[in-house]
């Protein structure tokens, strides 16, 4: 079974910015020349002044990324800026000057694409205005007109199967008919007809082997479990269960090309998920790798046969680990010979050529060609080519013990220059900002982090926590943070700041909180709940109301709430859990908001409606407490237009200076082509009324 590489939820972006104020930065003036002294003093030593690097380079359109090579290894696809806006170029693998761009998108940036089975096509996905309602599209490889697969209005298409037997079609789900339930079509490429296989009024999600054939069905319990059922033309049987605490930690991978063998991502019977195989005919497992630290996070499997070559784990680094004897000496040369992390995004089916993304935290990201027959490595591009050469920061992963005595995973990030002997401190404390991932259930990791990076430029340090319910650390590290928003999943992070602050890597007093999603809604908690934790907050397209934010939920998120937001959240349907709810929502407590808070939001966000702004910003006004709000029109659940972006990390960046002291770039002309107001607040940061002038109406 040929697995896609396309997944249909957006990436959100976190964004931040500067002001039309001149750079603060240290010192560049010339050392004093020596006294006319008989035995003159040595000059002091001054440092140059760090270069301060432009908002463009870091957060812009990248030069090129996202290398994927065809299946029959002739012809390499990536995206890159055509007008300005992010499409999918192509061009011989052996000729890349013969590029030429295959789409035309004029506002809206392509983020994910894939090869069709027989080669001859890219397919992507693509929204309107951030509202995730996406479409698939066709771009030929040789040119020529774009076709729109699924021409539906408010539908989301899911990718359900490809196939190496039947190349010509592939499996899509489509919400067209029922918002919540996705019927199964055969998706003809050539001729773009859609036949429906299956009208789905119950099922969450479908398992198809290589025929196309629908194999599996999930269906979730009261209380948050699943149901796997055998499905075999629309009759179901049982198959497995999944327990409730299992379900965030537990996945299936899919078949093998022959069908006789289902893989999972299992963590029932134990707390780390491990890589197991199953044989369906006999119900037999193996068990294939496991991983003490943390839970095996993804398979390697042959690009034509599906097998199991490897699987990867990241505790605060990213490993690979061989299943066999297929691709062992691969992954042993490229450990050798990379340096850095990497990531295997792409295979020919031939599989002698390999597409690698490489990331050495100190460089941006660069893609590779991995020629397995010469065992030959070579660059193709690197991403952000207009930071090379720049003097970027280091990363340190880290352990901080919880006060229950949980170990948490971290990433700290401090300013270059500032920690003379590289022991993972700085020399005196500096400015910092808590920089929270969203999710909840996902995991931040090691690795180049362009707001990092950012913050680093301009003086901050970063400290980026996996609080508890993050991914990555096993069941019992996801359970943990059941019914505790604002609860201890903020304690982690109080515990964290603490604990930055006992080893005199930052001052108490210069600390910022800043998130998006759920690091928004707990830069919210942290301005609300601990309200003289904290300097100054961010918070981006973060809920401020948990009640209202669980029933705005996109219709085709209902087949999974049960085990996500009813039981590890609350059930807002149940009077005690919609009390509990408010009780833990930062707008109950927005009177106790002290200090300065810059919000920012998609209007057309699904996940984290725009209401969830806008509510706890007239909150505040009410009580007339200061906020700052930037409201994006064209946007969603980040800021996916580069216009938009930069601006952001404009504004972002006159705050956080004004707040914590730090450096910030002049605004420039960095509004120009953003679709932005500010409905309040735009007096708190510098800069920003100016700037607003320059925004075409």
């Amino acid at each position: 079974m040929r697995k896609t590489l396309l997944t249909t939820t957006a990436a959100a972006f976190a964004l931040l910015c500067a002001c039309d104020q001149a750079p603060q930065s240290s010192s560049n003036a010339p050392a004093p020349a020596p006294t006319a002294s008989p035995a003159p003093a040595a000059a002091p030593e001054v440092k140059p002044a760090l270069e301060l690097i432009d908002r463009a380079a870091i957060f812009g359109n990248p030069t090129k990324t996202s290398a994927r090579i065809s299946p029959d290894g002739k012809t390499l696809a990536w995206l890159a800026p055509k007008d300005g806006v992010m499409n999918i170029w192509v061009a011989p693998i052996d000729d890349l000057a013969a590029a030429k761009a295959i789409t035309d998108e004029k506002i809206r940036p392509i983020r994910q694409m894939f090869f069709s089975p027989d080669s001859s096509m890219v397919l992507f996905i693509n929204d309107s205005g951030g509202d995730e309602n996406f479409l698939l599209y066709g771009a030929p490889v040789a040119g020529g007109e774009v076709k729109n697969f699924t021409p539906f209005k408010k539908t989301r298409v899911q990718i359900i199967g490809a196939s190496e037997a039947d190349k010509e079609h592939i499996l899509v789900g489509l919400n067209n008919r029922n918002e919540s339930y996705h019927d199964v079509h055969l998706l003809n490429l050539t001729t773009g007809e859609l036949k429906l296989v299956y009208e789905n009024n119950e099922f969450g999600g479908f398992v198809a082997d290589d025929s196309l054939t629908l194999r599996l069905a999930f269906k979730e319990l009261p209380g948050g479990g699943q149901d796997v059922l055998r499905f075999d033309n629309g009759k179901t049987s049982p198959f497995a269960t999944i327990p409730a605490e299992d379900s965030i930690t537990t996945n299936l991978e899919g078949f093998t090309t022959d069908g006789k063998t289902l893989y999972w991502l299992d963590s029932r019977g134990r707390d780390k998920a491990a890589a197991i195989a199953q044989d369906m005919a006999t119900g037999e497992t193996t068990l294939l790798g496991e991983f003490a630290k943390g839970d095996v996070q993804g398979l390697i499997t042959n690009p034509v046969t599906g097998i199991a070559e490897g699987f990867g784990a990241n505790y605060l680094k990213q490993e690979w680990f061989p299943v066999g004897d297929a691709i062992k000496a691969d992954l042993a040369f490229l450990n050798t010979e990379i340096k850095g992390q990497y990531g295997i995004v792409s295979r020919d089916d031939a599989d002698t050529k390999w597409i690698l993304q490489v990331d050495e935290t100190t460089k941006p990201v660069a893609f590779w060609l991995y020629d397995r027959t010469a065992k030959k490595l070579s660059q193709l591009f690197v991403t952000r080519p207009e930071l090379e050469g720049k003097t970027l920061a280091s990363m340190c992963g880290i352990e901080i013990n919880a006060r229950d005595g949980l170990t948490l995973t971290a990433f700290l990030t401090l300013p270059p220059g500032s920690d003379a002997d590289n022991n993972c401190r700085p020399d005196s404390p500096v400015p910092m900002i808590l920089n929270v991932h969203g999710g909840p259930w996902a995991q931040d990791v090691f690795g180049y982090d362009s707001e990092a990076q950012w913050a680093a430029n301009r003086g901050y340090a970063t400290l980026q926590v996996n609080y508890r319910g993050s991914t990555g650390f096993g069941k019992a590290f996801v359970e943990a943070a059941t019914r505790e928003f604002a609860g201890k999943m903020h304690e982690d992070l109080i515990d964290a700041v603490n604990w930055a602050i006992a080893e005199k890597i930052a001052p108490a007093d210069k600390i910022a909180i800043y998130g998006g999603s759920y690091g928004g809604y707990a830069t919210l908690v942290g301005m609300t709940f601990t309200p003289t934790t904290f300097a100054c907050g961010v918070d981006i397209v973060g809920p401020s109301n948990l009640v209202t934010l669980i029933e705005s939920f996109p219709a085709y998120w209902q087949p999974f709430l049960e085990g996500t937001w009813y039981r590890r959240v609350g059930d807002p349907r149940k009077p005690e859990d919609r009390e509990f709810l408010l009780s833990r929502s930062p707008l109950s407590k927005a009177a106790d908001i002290q200090r300065p808070l810059l919000i920012a939001q998609g209007a057309n966000d699904p996940r984290v409606t725009k209401k969830e702004s806008d509510q706890i910003v007239a909150e505040m006004q009410a009580k007339n407490i200061p906020v700052t709000y930037v409201l994006y029109a064209d946007e969603g659940h980040g800021f996916a237009r580069p216009e938009n972006r930069i601006s952001f990390y404009a504004v972002s960046e006159a705050f956080l200076s004004k707040c914590l002291g730090g450096r910030f770039e002049p605004v420039g002309d960095d509004f120009k082509g953003a679709n932005v107001t500010v409905p309040a607040g735009s007096a708190f940061v510098p800069g920003l009324e100016e700037a607003l002038k320059t925004v075409t109406p």
